[in-house]
Parts: structure tokens; C-alpha cells; sequence
């Protein structure tokens, strides 16, 4: 089973580019953040006609998650965080496919800090370390997968000192990753592409960012103890970033036997 993950900037704006992929990759399940839409402007058509099930948690122009199963219909069984601090912010949605829980992450950005989007991050945080711990004990293989909006470690970023005053760099916010990772559960990039090995999941459309390999690593899929078992390959499709009208994040993915 491969599972994806790929924050698509705009599911409307970058369909083409979604539907490429797919057809290309051919993911078991596919993890989206940032759709921006909800309702009638979610592309289901299009996604099914791609073979693909779907559920999705919206929001009109911002946000948004959603899980894409081929050839299956993803059974979903919770969308928003327990407590959610904001219930108004469509950021998680988990569903069961084939047995393996998968969850789809859109963690909040935190800029500008110090401030209230920080203190909501953090806080938003808290409650998804505290439902992970949750799914651990029911002791089934589980991904969380998604945009973390958080760079784990100095090497996971072109420039330490362009990230310095960054939100997703900032101590608290690795602080809090690592309680995440300390639970038990295995970062699938890093198992397989150690350390000093950079790979990165998004470049920005500002200064050249791209065509400098000016990138950072924030798109994580966390494995539970029963799913890193599996693991057998993962890597980031980098390629994708460089076509026309791509998204700024490369879909990154985990394959598990």
C-alpha cells in the first residue's frame, strides 16, 4: 500500500496537475491538505472518474482536508481533533482503508510569531499529540499524514538563518513534533533517508526558490509501531514541483507491504 501525502495549494487551481499525478503514481491513498473548497467545489467527479473514492473535510477558500482511496471508498471515521481549539478550521480527517488508519493533516502555519497564530498552533498541536496517543492504544498499523508546517531539524531547511524567525522552525514548535515522534511513532522519510541526507517537500514561489533548491521538509507521514513494521520504501516526488502551475509542496509518500 502506498499512501501519499500532498498539500495541493487550491484543489480547483491545481487539478490538472492532481489528476497528473495520480494517473502517474497511482497512490493506494492519497492524503490532501489546503483544498480550499468545500460543497459543490469539491472536483468529485473528476476524482472518481480518476478511479479514486473520497472523503473530504472543506472549507470555502481556505483549509481543507481530504483522503483519496483507489478503487475503494475510504471509511471515515472522524473529521476535526478532539477539542479542537477552533472548530471553524478544516484540518483533520481520518479514515480506515484495508485495515490501516490514515489521517490527513493540515497543521496551522503559526506565522506571525510570537502571537495568537502561534498560540493556536501550539495548542492545536496539544490536541492532535494527545489523540495520537489515543490511536496507539488501539494498537493498529496508523499514518499520519500530512503538512506539519514544522521543520523538525536544522538540516531539514535550505538556510537555518532565513527560517530563524519562522514559526515553523521555532524551538516550541519542534518541541512539540518531537513529543509527537517520542509517543512511538516513526518518521517514514527519516527511517529510510537518514541523516545527513536532505530531502525536501516544499520550495516557495518567491525568489527563485525552486530553480535554487531552496526548500524545506514539513510534509510528514508518521507511522504507528504496527505500520513502520511494513515499511519498505519512501520518498518525495520531487519532479512534480518543477511543472507548470504546480502546488509549492511535492507530494511525499510512504509505502508499507
Amino acid at each position: 500500500m502506498r499512501i501519499a501525502t500532498y498539500n495541493v495549494n487550491g484543489i480547483n487551481a491545481r487539478l490538472p496537475r492532481l489528476l497528473e499525478w495520480l494517473d502517474e503514481a497511482k497512490p493506494d491513498v492519497a492524503c490532501l491538505q489546503e483544498l480550499k473548497a468545500d460543497g459543490d467545489r469539491i472536483p468529485i467527479q473528476a476524482i472518481e472518474d480518476a478511479g479514486y473514492g473520497a472523503i473530504w473535510h472543506g472549507q470555502k477558500g481556505f483549509n481543507g482536508v481530504a483522503i483519496l482511496a483507489r478503487g475503494a471508498q475510504p471509511v471515515e471515521r472522524r473529521r476535526g481533533l478532539p477539542d479542537d481549539p477552533d472548530v471553524t478550521h478544516s484540518r483533520y480527517i481520518e479514515a480506515e482503508i484495508d485495515g490501516v488508519v490514515i489521517a490527513s493533516i493540515y497543521l496551522p502555519n503559526g506565522n506571525p510569531q510570537p502571537g495568537p497564530k502561534f498560540d493556536y498552533k501550539l495548542a492545536w498541536m496539544d490536541r492532535l499529540i494527545d489523540h495520537a496517543a489515543a490511536l496507539l492504544v488501539e494498537e493498529k498499523p496508523v499514518v499520519l499524514a500530512g503538512d506539519y508546517n514544522v521543520i523538525p531539524k536544522d538540516i531539514d531547511t535550505f538556510s537555518v538563518r532565513a527560517m530563524a524567525n519562522d514559526a515553523l522552525a521555532q524551538p516550541e514548535s519542534r518541541a512539540a513534533l518531537r513529543r509527537l515522534i517520542h509517543q512511538g511513532w516513526t518518521d517514514a522519510i527519516r527511517a529510510l533517508h537518514p541523516e545527513p541526507e536532505r530531502l525536501y517537500t516544499f520550495w516557495d514561489y518567491q525568489a527563485g526558490a525552486w530553480a535554487r533548491d531552496a526548500g524545506f521538509r514539513i510534509d510528514h507521514l508518521l507511522l504507528s509501531p504496527q505500520a513502520a513494521d511494513r515499511l519498505v520504501a519512501a520518498d518525495v516526488d520531487k519532479a512534480v514541483r518543477g511543472r507548470e502551475k504546480a502546488s509549492d509542496h511535492a507530494p511525499t509518500w510512504a509505502e508499507l507491504r
